[in-house]
């Protein structure tokens, strides 16, 4: 997909001054200065800064479940897959740190607009983890829809743990912990 060059510049500009002094503080004005647009421009694209930091949340989860997705190997047994993704994601994540605490804690505090487009996100993650888990597994021992969501949530749970704690730059060492959840729910 194409995307608009004062789009992106945008939505960048908004990643560093929200990355830098938080969503709530971060004015129109900051993004346009940022970007280098005016604030015309800025509102032949977006109607708010709510709707650019909707874009912006979009765009970076699609491009972490790119991330999973290209690191699946469906030759190897599922459980070596996820692991294998898993941990392609937290590096991911892992390596815009400021992006990542922006993201995952600013989003709800968008009200209903951000809990559906969270929500959204949550389910493309859980869809890509049941896909991954029950590529080879029969339906009577598939990873259910729900059990799929549970794992999301208490991966995302350990993802804002390790923000809170300030430790965006060892997500990795997630990894084990992420991979033993899925593995126990699958089996439930």
């Amino acid at each position: 997909m194409h995307r608009d060059p004062h789009d992106t510049r945008l939505l960048q500009a908004l990643a560093a001054v929200a990355g830098e002094k938080g969503l709530a503080a971060t004015t129109v004005s900051d993004v346009v200065r940022v970007a280098g647009v005016s604030k015309r421009t800025f509102y032949e694209h977006f109607s708010d800064k709510d709707a650019c930091f909707l874009t912006l949340y979009r765009q970076a989860s699609a491009s972490a479940l790119r991330t999973l997705r290209e690191s699946v190997q469906p030759e190897r047994p599922w459980q070596a897959q996820l692991e294998t993704a898993l941990q392609a994601y937290f590096a991911h994540l892992a390596a815009g740190p400021q992006l990542l605490r922006t993201l995952f804690v600013e989003i709800h505090h968008l009200g209903e607009a951000g809990a559906n487009v969270r929500r959204e996100v949550m389910r493309s993650l859980a869809d890509f983890m049941r896909d991954t888990v029950n590529r080879d597994r029969d339906a009577e021992h598939a990873l259910s829809e729900a059990m799929a969501m549970a794992a999301v949530g208490a991966i995302t749970e350990l993802v804002l743990d390790a923000i809170e704690r300030g430790e965006q730059a060892q997500l990795t060492s997630l990894t084990p912990a992420a991979s033993d959840i899925v593995r126990r729910l699958a089996q439930a």
